[in-house]
């Protein structure tokens, strides 16, 4: 079972879909989420349903309650390209974990345009990105444990300022531009995907593959990024960690192909799903 948020007639609601049927089960994701924890989910699917052909799909989590947790360069490839961009603005201690948080007042979903605010930025980026979410608080979670807090995944697409990451000596401007986070289709259970997750993962500007990886390549992945946050902080139910993005993205060619208007991103990961966005 998947969880969706979704419009229908008008009316926004979240659910649980088979694949072929959303059925409503709580007014917005964050109750969802509650119920889900202790009940499983196909006993959501209760009455005839609706077919997802029929619902328009928004990011399961439209207007996150945080900002989302990012990690920079946890792909090798993607920190020797980022180095060449610019060294003194992509730099990771060995070792250690680069964290960064995103502002996110809306996370748009699949489909929906994409502001490249062309009157500050002069160079708009993609990243696909495997997004975790977390299904109940965390703190003081060991690696072993870690597991047992993620509720699923996302596919999530960390849209980038370069020019303001740049100017700015730090990530959080230049990614918090309004709808500059994407993140869907849905959010895919753990327990239905293998662990740790091993997935393939791509990137593709107006049909060109730009990035293809495969998640097993992060650095630090998701039970350490859990363990070692959760040691001095608490993560909520419902957070959004957004894991990296490996080598291929419009800084790293030579010249840099960055986006411009009309440009569609389709960022997607097997066995999660795919979403595709429009620069406006």
């Amino acid at each position: 079972m998947k969880l969706v948020t979704c419009k229908v007639n008008g009316r926004t609601f979240a659910g649980v879909s088979d694949g072929e049927k959303v059925f409503e089960a709580a007014a917005d994701m964050y109750e969802l989420i509650g119920k889900i924890m202790s009940v499983p989910a196909d006993t959501l699917a209760v009455g005839e349903g609706t077919p997802l052909s029929e619902v328009r799909l928004l990011s399961p989590i439209p207007e996150p309650r945080q900002d989302v947790i990012c990690l920079g360069m946890n792909y090798n490839d993607h920190s020797e390209e980022a180095a060449r961009w610019g060294k003194e603005n992509f730099v990771r201690n060995e070792g250690k974990a680069v964290y960064f948080s995103k502002r996110a007042a809306r996370i748009i979903g699949p489909g929906e345009g994409i502001d490249g605010h062309f009157d500050i930025v002069d160079s708009l980026d993609y990243e696909a990105e495997l997004a975790v979410i977390l299904g109940k608080d965390a703190y003081g979670v060991s690696y072993e444990e870690a597991p047992n807090y993620v509720l699923g995944y996302c596919v999530l697409n960390d849209i980038s300022a370069r020019n303001l990451q740049k100017d700015h000596k730090q990530f959080y401007f230049g990614k918090s531009l309004d709808t500059h986070t994407a993140m869907g289709p849905w959010i895919v259970l753990r327990d239905e995907l293998p662990w740790p997750p091993e997935y393939n993962i791509r990137c593709l500007v107006n049909g060109q593959t730009r990035q293809n990886s495969n998640t097993a390549n992060m650095i630090f992945d998701v039970a350490y990024v859990i363990s070692e946050l959760s040691r001095g902080m608490t993560l909520k139910a419902g957070t959004i960690i957004a894991m990296g993005t490996p080598a291929g993205v419009g800084m790293g060619f030579e010249p840099p192909q960055y986006l411009k208007s009309g440009d569609v991103i389709l960022c997607e990961i097997d066995g999660v799903g795919r979403i595709e966005n429009r620069v406006k």
